[in-house]
């Protein structure tokens, strides 16, 4: 009887998860150019809005006058929710990951100016603070940074 109840307890859980859904379209609050000083470098993050099934973003890192990183990331519309797939590349266009092994990170939760992407060594947290802002949360395996992002353009 006690494993019955505990399944009982999880069943919703797992049928929650099956059935989440989004749409690349819930995803425009992310759009615009967005930056800030920080201690790695002064950062700047465009993403350009929703169109046909994806979004695009790219990115750079600069301390002192010189790029520290690039990244380029696509968030494509798979049958139930957005999968966001980036690479990180070095000065002179050089790619950190391997050719066909970009990261990814499906959609896990959404909420009104809030999206959820995680792998199971990463989660990004996308909040749309207000009109001019928003933050990034990047949580590791043993590191958590937040970005405060301001928009420029």
């Amino acid at each position: 009887m006690r494993h019955l109840l505990l399944f009982g307890l999880f069943l919703p859980l797992g049928l929650r998860a099956q059935t989440f859904k989004a749409d690349i379209n819930d995803l425009s609050f992310m759009t615009g150019t967005w930056g800030q000083h920080h201690e790695w470098g002064d950062m700047e993050e465009f993403w350009g809005p929703p169109m046909g099934n994806n979004m695009i973003c790219s990115y750079r890192c600069v301390k002192a006058g010189k790029v520290l990183f690039y990244e380029f990331v696509v968030i494509e519309q798979s049958d139930s929710v957005p999968v966001m797939i980036l690479r990180h590349f070095k000065p002179g266009s050089v790619a950190r990951e391997e050719k066909d092994k970009p990261e990814r990170y499906p959609l896990v939760s959404l909420d009104r100016g809030m999206a959820v992407f995680a792998s199971p060594n990463v989660r990004l947290t996308y909040h749309r603070v207000d009109p001019a802002h928003m933050d990034i949360l990047l949580e590791e395996k043993s590191d958590t940074t937040i970005f405060h992002y301001q928009r420029l353009r």
